[in-house]
């Protein structure tokens, strides 16, 4: 029996482009003004009382942890346009489903591709993505929630995201 492969994050090419700027924002010029600062705050003397100093290392700290983030993000990457319109649940469709008899609208794919949007994203990877990855419109199923309850879910359609 085969385990079924997990799949990857799908990016439009926009979103990877504006990702990949911000990676090497980060990276280069971001890293070097966060030591600077650092740097600038040290020169000041003891470090236990300089709120400037920490401030600095916090910043850098959330620095590094969104260029890892940003790394394995685009690492792992699915870049193309909007997936085919044939009503099959995947990554970068806009998905309306009864969850727990709830009517719920949501893109299943990364929030990287709603940026500037209010829509609700769910990742492929989560236990409801993993759940009706595949699937199409009336197909009814259920999957283990996190919290170890069984939630049903009906898919109602899934449409290609256009942003």
């Amino acid at each position: 029996m085969s385990t079924p492969s997990v799949p990857t994050t799908w990016l439009t090419q926009e979103a990877y482009d504006r990702l990949n700027a911000e990676l090497e924002e980060l990276s280069g010029p971001g890293r070097v003004e966060v030591v600077e600062k650092i740097e600038q705050a040290r020169s000041e003397g003891d470090l236990k009382e300089n709120g400037g100093y920490h401030a600095a290392k916090e910043e850098q700290g959330k620095i590094e942890a969104r260029i890892r983030q940003l790394t394995e993000l685009l690492r792992d990457a699915q870049v193309g346009e909007a997936p085919e319109d044939n009503g099959v649940v995947g990554p970068g469709m806009l998905i309306i489903a009864k969850i727990a008899g709830d009517k719920t609208t949501f893109l299943l794919g990364s929030r990287e591709i709603a940026e500037d949007t209010d829509l609700d994203v769910f990742s492929e990877k989560s236990p409801l993505g993993e759940a009706i990855h595949g699937h199409k419109a009336g197909d009814k199923l259920s999957y283990t929630a996190p919290n170890g309850k069984e939630i049903k879910v009906e898919i109602v359609s899934a449409k290609p995201y256009t942003g």
